[in-house]
């Protein structure tokens, strides 16, 4: 014991240490800070998004081993960066801790200004840095925000403690029970049942002018409204996947904010079917189904190291001092079979749309494991498929050929609304090919006349300017793009299709399912089935919360006028008067396109001179015939005045690709940009 004192001497005369509870009290101090900077506002994000992690099927493993990244490395980071200062002496030391309180504060102060503060950008930064500078002084002068810290060095634990178990991802991370009880055989007859549910698609977006499907432009979803049933009238009961596909595999309406899961929803679909079908699930941001019944056979893409990237990704948004759409949903991407390693068995069809031998493997790989096992099976099957198209994020075009966009591309706004609807109805063409693809899979194998098929969509999304998306002024302002949604339903042996415009809304799918299979639900549903009579009332349901229904009239939604191409586009351009220059990003893929990669240059970007006014057109051209003609916006956050999507790419050809950009002048005449 008589050594204590001079182990310490030496300890603080080598490392600037006041003692270890000195040392104790300061890393305690750090961690309450980060707590508040990290590990509150990222657990919290997370907390509200369990389908985050249903994504990328994290287990309980992989979840914990996050928290604890979250909450212990930035401490043990920042509290080892100012123990090592200790070796330049106490007074260092000292100097240090101060410096990174103050640094702490300010990274605190950038989130808390941002929530009450108009102050965006360089004035928020440096109003942090004030406020840091002053709680760094204040903590070296006074002994209270020191002890106000270590008190609140018990944060962090809080945090993770209501991350666990009052957040929605909780059962996720620790789940409860193992779903519900199967239901009972009514009959002797069991169809296999395909079902096959999309992503954000409104059913205008497939409408042609007279009403009907568009069969030029979507052939195969028109080719499957003429050999089913088309509930026309039928709406998705919320706007967001979490509350609308469990609505329609449970038949009831969303009363609480819980995770799509099988612990909260333990009657559902996959156990009802369970005791009786076998079940072939391929589901997206949900684990409906439980391990009981089912197991998930594709990982689109797994493992700490995705959850640490895409968490990172989130950490910069919530530290920005600029507004940023904080949503891990903008990491839901569906991984394509090459990505995920798995074989495409299905040739590419002879047809001359495909161009590229390798499209098949660039599938998403869900529905690539999906179509594999649509096949005739000696018990009654269920095959189920919930896939993330044409769900943004948008990267493909009608061939199937896939292209590069920025993730921070805005939605919204004078001309990026436009191109965000160019892109969906691209995308959505190319989950066109994809219904082709399913229904010549089922006529191949003989599953077509067997099975009951359904192909549907949880929820559609608006495009309308100003309320572009699918939260609560959307559904008030364009219902028609956000509510309702394509529904089509073919029975056993049906060999024609009809039209059926009762009030369908989604909770109506699985009575009507479970009663097309003899399959009598143990326990009581919202829904009716169409084998019913139609609901009498007129009026349908949304939700944008649990348990607050939004009233909606009834009505099949009009078409929406389709995009109109500029008349310039398809036609020859050559030289022109020079007219300026521009900045354009995304023109590095042209000096050397292959088409056999099945990818495309097929979106560019850039900006233009201030003295160019919004609104003007700008006509792109590829090999001398214009690809597409936008206007000129005022700059979003990244500086950006216009982007085009160069959607048909028959544009393209092999090798060199030559660009030009032209201004388009009110009188119809074209002035060449240099490109820079």
């Amino acid at each position: 014991m008589a050594d204590q004192p001079d182990t310490e001497a030496r300890a603080r005369r080598w490392w600037g240490w006041g003692g270890w509870r000195t040392e104790v009290g300061r890393v305690v101090e750090v961690a309450a800070l980060l707590g508040l900077v990290i590990t509150q506002p990222l657990l919290d994000v997370l907390g509200r998004s369990p389908d985050f992690f249903l994504f990328h099927r994290a287990d309980r493993r992989e979840i914990l081993l996050l928290v604890a990244l979250i909450a212990v490395l930035p401490t043990v980071a920042v509290g080892l960066l100012g123990l090592i200062s200790g070796v330049f002496g106490p007074r260092v030391r000292t100097a240090t801790h101060s410096v990174l309180v103050g640094l702490l504060v300010a990274a605190l102060a950038v989130q808390v200004g941002r929530q009450l503060t108009p102050l965006r950008g360089v004035p928020l930064l440096v109003l942090a840095g004030v406020t840091g500078a002053a709680g760094a002084y204040a903590h070296r002068r006074w002994r209270v925000p020191g002890r106000v810290l270590r008190v609140a060095g018990l944060g962090p634990l809080i945090f993770v403690g209501l991350f666990l178990f009052a957040s929605p991802t909780g059962p996720v991370v620790l789940p409860r029970g193992e779903g519900g009880v199967a239901g009972t055989a009514t009959g002797n007859l069991h169809p296999p049942v395909v079902m096959l549910v999309l992503d954000e698609l409104p059913l205008v977006s497939l409408l042609g002018p007279d009403g009907g499907i568009d069969a030029a432009r979507f052939p195969h979803f028109a080719e499957l409204a003429g050999a089913s049933t088309w509930y026309r009238n039928a709406t998705g009961v919320s706007g967001w996947t979490p509350y609308a596909l469990p609505a329609m595999l449970t038949g009831r309406y969303p009363a609480q904010p819980n995770a799509p899961h099988y612990s909260h929803y333990p009657d559902n679909l996959f156990t009802a079917f369970g005791g009786l079908y076998d079940i072939r699930a391929e589901e997206s941001i949900t684990r409906l189904c439980p391990p009981s019944r089912c197991e998930q056979p594709v990982t689109p893409e797994q493992g700490l190291g995705v959850l640490v990237r895409e968490t990172g990704r989130l950490l910069g948004q919530v530290t920005a001092a600029r507004d940023s759409r904080i949503d891990p949903e903008n990491s839901y991407r569906e991984r394509t079979a090459e990505e995920v390693g798995i074989d495409s068995a299905e040739p590419v069809p002879d047809d001359p749309k495909f161009r590229w031998d390798s499209l098949n493997v660039h599938q998403p790989a869900r529905f690539t494991s999906f179509l594999n096992g649509l096949a005739p099976a000696p018990r009654p099957t269920l095959h189920f498929l919930h896939l993330l198209m044409p769900h943004s994020p948008w990267a493909y075009l009608p061939s199937g050929a896939r292209y590069h966009a920025p993730k921070e591309f805005p939605n919204e706004g004078e001309g990026w609304v436009d191109l965000a609807r160019a892109r969906h109805l691209a995308q959505l063409g190319y989950t066109d090919r994809l219904i082709g693809e399913t229904l010549r899979k089922l006529r191949e194998s003989g599953l077509w006349d067997q099975a009951l098929v359904v192909v549907t969509a949880d929820h559609g999304v608006s495009f309308t300017k100003g309320v572009q998306g699918r939260g609560l002024d959307s559904i008030r302002a364009a219902p028609n793009e956000v509510a309702w949604v394509p529904m089509f339903l073919k029975t056993p042996g049906q060999r024609t299709g009809r039209v059926d415009d009762r009030n369908w809304e989604h909770v109506d799918l699985l009575p009507t399912v479970a009663e097309e299979a003899a399959i009598s639900l143990p326990w009581s549903v919202d829904g009716r089935s169409a084998r019913q009579a139609p609901r009498a009332e007129a009026g349908k349901v949304f939700y944008d919360q649990p348990a607050e229904p939004i009233t909606l009239s009834a009505g099949v939604p009009a078409p929406l006028p389709p995009p109109a191409p500029h008349p310039l586009v398809g036609t020859t351009v050559g030289e022109a008067p020079m007219g300026g220059t521009v900045r354009l990003a995304g023109q590095d893929g042209f000096r050397a396109v292959d088409p056999d990669s099945g990818e495309l240059p097929a979106l560019i970007w850039g900006t233009l001179p201030e003295e160019v006014p919004d609104g003007t057109l700008l006509a792109v051209a590829v090999n001398g015939t214009v690809a597409s003609v936008v206007p000129v916006v005022a700059p979003d956050p990244g500086g950006r005045r216009f982007a085009a999507l160069l959607a048909d790419d028959r544009f393209f050809q092999a090798g060199a690709n030559r660009l030009d950009l032209y201004l388009v002048e009110p009188a119809g005449t074209l002035r060449q940009l240099a490109i820079s």
